[in-house]
């Protein structure tokens, strides 16, 4: 119990230090660089619009508000299928979430919309020390916590739609990434429901599969979900992701965990990599085969390079692969950075055999305390024997 009241009084000290110090950064930051864009500031508005309804805000903010709802409900909730770990999960999420949407706003700023020295803005694998073997029974699921995380499952399927539309152009392009992220969703769940009853012996479903592989549809559309894919390659894309998904977390994952150490507890590789190098590739795939005679005018809005003579459509889906190349370059490096940081000693990560647990973190309920405290004096006795 030492090795708590440690952790804690670390804590309340990290903590607020750290959240101190990236709001004030923040709120310098944006006092030098962040501006009101032509569709916000008040005297540009007014001085060439006539009508409130032109407004991008009416045409964004709808899709801004679903991403929203998917962020801090559906991811949120989505990782509550931890037994012991429900507060964290929606409170972590909620801090982070809060910190990166105003870290976001200058990161794009300064790497797409920099002009003038301000940005303008409007409504538009981590390294383990273990395989942390002391907390796997934490790792499991209770009836409820699987019924809280089916709650952001569903949210994250309603407006998937949204997040994938959200920064395209307004108008057809928008209108088709919306259609072909339904389709590709609804043919996800379906081939998600198929095999996980398929690769049981008993011909039961699992909720894990559930909760994650059926969104893999969303994820698949990611990339090319503005081209003309076609709802029939949007139900094709949706199955294959589905089906890759649900085979990942039964085969895959067992083997990354065994084989190489890798403790995926949300499987994010099984969800988000394995179908978002398959978007990828389906990407390329659709921008190899544009057309004028496909796309028409909108060939511009979609790939203006092209459009202007100034790629070849062979040349376009050379440059999705190497997107893809730079992606994974980029997510390895970050994921190993970040891996070294969380090991350093004064961050005071919690002993391995106390992980995915709330009380270390929050005030929990009393009679979740009990029960916690006589989990925690048997994996203590267990240690000493």
């Amino acid at each position: 119990m030492a090795r708590n009241s440690s952790h804690a009084t670390g804590l309340r000290v990290q903590l607020p230090v750290l959240c101190f110090f990236l709001q004030a950064a923040i709120i310098i930051l944006f006092s030098f660089f962040v501006r009101y864009n032509h569709e916000t500031d008040s005297a540009l508005w007014h001085q060439s619009n006539h009508s409130d309804m032109d407004n991008d805000f009416y045409f964004r903010y709808p899709s801004f508000q679903d991403v929203h709802t998917m962020i801090f409900i559906g991811f949120g909730f989505l990782m509550t299928f931890l037994q012991r770990y429900g507060f964290s999960s929606i409170g972590f999420n909620f801090l982070l979430s809060a910190f990166s949407l105003q870290w976001s706003t200058l990161v794009q700023g300064f790497l797409h919309s920099f002009h003038g020295g301000k940005i303008y803005i409007g409504v538009e694998r981590v390294l383990y020390r273990s395989h942390l073997d002391k907390s796997k029974h934490r790792e499991g699921s209770v009836y409820h916590s699987d019924l809280f995380a089916m709650i952001g499952t569903i949210f994250l399927w309603i407006f998937w739609p949204s997040f994938n539309s959200a920064p395209t152009n307004t108008g057809d392009g928008q209108h088709r990434t919306a259609l072909n992220t339904y389709y590709s969703l609804g043919a996800s769940t379906l081939s998600t429901f198929a095999f996980s009853a398929l690769l049981s012996r008993g011909g039961k479903l699992d909720m894990v599969h559930i909760q994650n592989a059926a969104l893999a549809g969303g994820v698949v559309v990611g990339t090319s979900g503005e081209m003309m894919i076609t709802p029939f390659g949007a139900l094709i894309a949706g199955f294959l992701a589905g089906t890759i998904s649900t085979l990942g977390y039964k085969f895959l994952m067992p083997i990354l965990e065994s084989k190489f150490k890798v403790q995926d507890t949300c499987g994010v590789h099984n969800l988000h990599g394995m179908p978002g190098v398959l978007g990828a590739l389906l990407g390329a795939l659709v921008a190899g085969l544009a057309t004028h005679q496909t796309y028409g005018d909108g060939l511009e809005n979609v790939f203006p390079l092209i459009a202007e003579g100034h790629r070849t459509a062979t040349s376009q889906a050379v440059y999705q692969l190497f997107g893809l190349f730079v992606t994974l370059l980029l997510a390895s490096l970050g994921g190993g950075v970040g891996g070294l940081l969380l090991r350093l000693p004064c961050l005071s990560s919690p002993p391995d055999s106390q992980c995915y647990e709330d009380q270390i973190y929050w005030e929990v309920p009393l009679e979740h305390e009990d029960e916690v405290q006589g989990h925690l004096r048997s994996e203590d006795t267990e240690t000493q024997a």
